[in-house]
C-alpha cells in the first residue's frame, strides 16, 4: 500500500511541475498596451511566446473592456494601440 501511494505522490508532482512549466515556462514577453477606441481608454497587461503575441492578446483584453459588442470588439482590435510598453522580453 505505501508504494502506491509514492506513485500516487509522485505522478502528482510530475503532473504539477508539467502544468507550471507549460503554463509559464513559454511566456517570455510581458507587455502592457493601451488601446482607445470611440472616446474611451483601457491599458491591459498580457504575456506570450513572442512580443507580437503578447500584444494581440493584451490588445484584445483592452478592446473587451471598452468596447460593445463583438463588432465594436473587432473595430477595436484593428485599431493600432496609443501605447505599448515592453515590461519583459528575453
Amino acid at each position: 500500500m505505501k508504494r502506491a501511494t509514492l506513485w500516487i505522490v509522485l505522478a502528482a508532482a510530475a503532473f504539477l511541475a508539467l502544468l507550471v512549466y507549460s503554463t509559464l515556462g513559454h511566456r517570455r514577453y510581458r507587455v502592457e498596451v493601451c488601446m482607445e477606441f470611440q472616446g474611451r481608454r483601457a491599458c491591459r497587461t498580457a504575456a506570450g511566446a513572442s512580443e507580437a503575441e503578447a500584444v494581440r492578446a493584451a490588445t484584445s483584453n483592452a478592446c473587451a473592456l471598452i468596447a460593445a459588442g463583438m463588432t465594436d470588439s473587432m473595430a477595436c482590435e484593428r485599431t493600432p494601440p496609443a501605447s505599448v510598453k515592453v515590461l519583459e522580453r528575453p
